[in-house]
Order: structure tokens, then C-alpha cells, then sequence
């Protein structure tokens, strides 16, 4: 398994993905509602791993700047085919990953990764990536979902089992504790961990961390 592989893994899925429904809306809402309230009008803003651009339809109006990107050309069609729709001046998408993302004069206000850093397979390297793609006391905003902290089950035998036979992609395995020291240690302050679920139990914890300088 490859981030290549991983791409391809995300195109095959892509219009299935699509059609799939939120399953906690409402917590959703408040994943939005409490990122919007963090974004400035004159901002420039990075999504990773925008998926189908649900997320990036819903916050590019409030910014100056949005540029939303994933891994999977299937994925980034298809959001482009929503952003034809209902266009928005401040929004692009692009197939992209974080390497392949320059620091330049303009860097970002803010960083989102919701439900990303699980799917990194260099989770150091890539916080340190967006640190460097930030501006001075630039906000790194993230939801992600913590393997380390679910069933047993599900990160012991069920996740390999479908990565082996090529259902799944690649799914780090960490704690909520763990992320939140990776993100410190990348030269962040973290100032809120919240929870969003408003239905069964969560271990995706929404995190607004500060770019130390």
C-alpha cells in the first residue's frame, strides 16, 4: 500500500462516497457553525482532504481566499461539479497533497483537516508541513477521527482485515492524547479540544490549535 494506492482507493469510491448520507448532521452543523465563528472575511484558507467539497461549499463565502484540495481526482471532479452549480469567486479546488503545497509570501490564516489526519502516513511530518504553511499565529483546525480510542475490534482485526483485501485505506492508529502531542510538538498551542457528537459516542475530537512562533 502506497499514497498512490490510496489515491486510487478514493477515486474507485468517490461517487459512492458522494451519495453517502452525514451520519451525525446535527454535530456536523456545530463543526461548522464553531469553524465559521474562528474565520475571518479577510482570510485565506487551506482545506486538506476536502473530499467532495461539502465542508468547503459551506465555509468559502466567508473568506477572502479558499483553496480546497485532496489526494483523489475523483473526489476533487466531483466537488467541481457541485462548485459549477453554485459557484463561489473565493473557492478552487485542486488535486493536491500537502507536500506538494509551497510556502509563499501569501501563506494562510488557516489550515482545516476534518476527518484527514487519520489518513496520513507521515502524521510528524505532515503537522509540520502545515505549520510551515501558515502565517504567523495562523489557526490549524482539525476533527479526526482517534483509532487508538475505538473498539479494540475495529483497529485490532476489522481495519487490517479490509486494508489486506483492499477495502479500506491506509488509517493511522493513535489516541486523542497522542494527536494532541504531535500537534504541540509541531509548534502548536492548542486552545480547545471539544466534542461535536450529538448522538452515541465520539472519538473525534475538534481541535483549534495555534501556530507557535
Amino acid at each position: 500500500m502506497s499514497i498512490a494506492s490510496d489515491a486510487r482507493f478514493w477515486d474507485r469510491s468517490s461517487r459512492k462516497y458522494a451519495m453517502g448520507a452525514i451520519a451525525d448532521q446535527a454535530g456536523y452543523e456545530r463543526t461548522l457553525d464553531r469553524t465559521r465563528a474562528l474565520l475571518g472575511p479577510g482570510d485565506r484558507v487551506l482545506e486538506l482532504g476536502c473530499g467532495t467539497g461539502t465542508t468547503a461549499l459551506r465555509l468559502a463565502g466567508d473568506v477572502q481566499n479558499y483553496l480546497a484540495t485532496d489526494i483523489s481526482a475523483g473526489m476533487i471532479a466531483i466537488a467541481n461539479e457541485k462548485h459549477a452549480a453554485g459557484p463561489i469567486p473565493a473557492l478552487v479546488f485542486r488535486t493536491a497533497t500537502v507536500d506538494a503545497l509551497a510556502p509563499d509570501d501569501e501563506q494562510f490564516n488557516a489550515v482545516l483537516g476534518f476527518n484527514y489526519l487519520h489518513m496520513v502516513r507521515d502524521l510528524p511530518g505532515t503537522l509540520r508541513r502545515i505549520h510551515a504553511l501558515l502565517a504567523a499565529e495562523g489557526l490549524f483546525i482539525s476533527k479526526t477521527p482517534c483509532v487508538g480510542d475505538m473498539n479494540p475490534l475495529i483497529r485490532l482485526a476489522l481495519l487490517p482485515a479490509m486494508r489486506a483485501i483492499g477495502k479500506a485505506p491506509y488509517a493511522g492508529v493513535f489516541r486523542a492524547a497522542d494527536l494532541s502531542q504531535h500537534i504541540c510538538a509541531a509548534g502548536f498551542d492548542v486552545l480547545a479540544t471539544e466534542s461535536h457528537a450529538t448522538k452515541g459516542s465520539d472519538n473525534r475530537p475538534y481541535i483549534v490549535a495555534r501556530k507557535r512562533t
